[in-house]
């Protein structure tokens, strides 16, 4: 059986940790990354079906990344640019919900998540379930 995959990008490996097991025993493949660059590196050698993405992340070696700069940034990537990603943040709701929107994500979730609600929206954008309209 070739499993969905979905790669969940986030510092916080408690958050990692539980919606990889949320999802798993929801029947999907989870791959995860703490920062853009592996969040990068993963998609690539992966093509995950959908990201699940934080916005804030702490500074890395490498490039200052955050949740809108990997949405630009994946949007480009051949490996992604049709891959639907659902932005989940911890942040100012006023502040990220409508740029996340109008970056490209399909879906703004803020923590501490709703996983019945999240597991819902996963199905029915993975195309899981057809009697329900897909996200705007």
């Amino acid at each position: 059986m070739n499993l969905q995959k979905i790669l969940v990008v986030d510092d916080n490996l408690v958050i990692i940790k539980t919606l990889s097991m949320k999802l798993a025993s929801a029947g999907y493949r989870v791959v995860s990354a703490l920062d853009g660059s592996e969040a990068i590196a993963a998609t690539r050698k992966e093509k995950p079906d959908l990201i699940l993405l934080d916005i804030n992340f702490p500074k890395d070696l490498g490039v200052d990344w955050d949740g809108f700069k990997l949405i630009a940034w994946l949007q480009r990537m051949d490996e992604a640019a049709n891959t639907p990603i659902i932005v989940i943040s911890g942040g100012d709701i006023a502040k990220f919900k409508d740029r996340s929107l109008q970056s490209g994500a399909i879906a703004y979730f803020q923590k501490p998540i709703d996983h019945v609600k999240l597991i819902e929206l996963v199905k029915q954008t993975l195309g899981e379930n057809p009697s329900q309209p897909a996200p705007a």
